[in-house]
């Protein structure tokens, strides 16, 4: 019987052409508003994690000032880290290993091109396999650096397959100019989807110090924990050493101490704001849509008044005659979501894909089918919701009166 109510519905809707569609406006907007947008909070939020670029989930991180803007880490800060807080920071019970980490921007020469880049440090000993599992870094070609690497660098991924950057790929074995002094490639870096360290050229602490002039000064240290259990106690350890080290009361601290997971949930915390309030300007655009079909249907039974009073005279019910119109409403409301669905899936897939092309990420489109479902049953449900009252109208409609016109 309800199959009945449903290709009736659909014969009637599309006997009305434009103006069914012109009903479906609001909520095709708005439902292609709501998937295109959850599609794409999600796809940021993964393309956003993978730019921290920090595999390990034992890592505190140690900085001055914040994150500034305008350069790197730390670049910023009025009272810098220093070594001397480095070896402070590893004299904790709590703290297995700690490494200072220099990141600076610089000038990098090749092919007669005069580019810009950020350049990482990376420390002697068995420190350097900690900052190398750090960040997670591999190498594609060549070799990575090692012990006693005067005047050798290893480049991020984007150097060596990206051409456009100076003309030509840099393959190991090429030289390149930083800061005016000639440099060796040995080694290109696996791709990770962060631009940053896909473009990252790495070189030894002590040459990037004497390269940069950078005394004794530290942009991050990263903290490894002796284990994941004495994460928080090792957090409250180094904030308490640092706040003494640089005389600073509680609350006036001008450093931060951090955890990949709540740089995170910062991050996510920003976006699910952004995703909430552009799908609250885009319920408006369903509520909208919703007083269309309210409006079209009202319009429809008044121009059916005959056909609902000649339904009545062969001997159907109220409640037949309310079925249908309530089912016609509710078809206007699935088909527009339907069409919304479709094409904010387009937007979203497309999104992703612009995504992975400016950052050169490989996040894959995906398709939640749960928000598909849910999409679909509540549009059906907004318009049929909004058909209850004209089609309780046509249901009460006196079938003498109504065959009278």
């Amino acid at each position: 019987m309800k199959l009945d109510y449903l290709i009736l519905a659909l014969k009637n809707l599309k006997h009305r052409g434009i103006r069914s569609w012109l009903t479906l406006l609001g909520i095709f907007i708005g439902v292609t508003a709501v998937v295109a947008l959850i599609g794409l909070g999600s796809g940021l939020q993964a393309a956003v994690g993978a730019q921290f670029g920090i595999s390990s989930t034992q890592v505190l991180t140690v900085q001055a000032g914040g994150v500034n803007a305008f350069g790197a880490p730390g670049s910023g800060a009025v009272n810098k880290l220093t070594t001397d807080d480095v070896d402070a920071v590893e004299r904790l019970s709590s703290v297995e290993m700690a490494i200072p980490r220099i990141i600076t921007s610089g000038k990098m020469e090749f092919n007669d091109v005069v580019g810009f880049g950020m350049a990482l440090s990376v420390p002697d000993g068995v420190e350097r396999r900690f900052a190398y599992g750090v960040m997670d870094l591999e190498v594609e070609t060549g070799r990575m650096l090692k012990d006693g690497d005067v005047n050798n660098v290893v480049l991020g991924y984007n150097y060596w397959k990206d051409g456009d950057i100076f003309g030509e790929p840099i393959v190991p074995g090429k030289t390149v100019l930083l800061m005016d002094e000639r440099f060796k490639v040995v080694g290109i870096l696996k791709k990770t989807g962060s631009f940053m360290i896909d473009g990252l050229v790495t070189v030894n602490e002590a040459r990037l110090r004497d390269l940069m002039d950078y005394d004794d000064d530290v942009d991050i240290i990263a903290v490894k924990v002796r284990s994941e259990d004495d994460m928080d106690r090792a957090r409250e350890d180094i904030e308490k050493l640092m706040r003494k080290r640089r005389d600073v009361d509680i609350g006036e601290e001008d450093f931060e101490v951090s955890t990949p997971e709540a740089m995170m949930e910062t991050v996510n915390s920003v976006l699910g704001g952004v995703q909430a309030f552009i799908i609250i300007i885009a319920s408006i655009s369903i509520l909208v849509g919703a007083l269309g079909i309210v409006n079209t249907m009202t319009t429809s039974v008044l121009e059916r008044r005959k056909e609902i009073g000649i339904m009545k005279a062969i001997g159907a019910k109220n409640s037949q005659v309310f079925m249908q119109f309530f089912f016609e409403s509710g078809m206007l409301g699935l088909i527009g979501g339907l069409v919304g669905i479709v094409l904010g899936t387009l937007i979203s897939v497309g999104g992703i894909v612009g995504i992975n092309n400016f950052i050169g990420a490989e996040l894959s489109p995906s398709i939640d089918f749960i928000l598909i479902g849910g999409a679909l049953v509540g549009s059906f449900v907004v318009g049929a919701v909004a058909g209850i009252a004209p089609a309780m109208q046509a249901a009460k409609q006196n079938p003498v009166e109504a065959l009278r016109g």
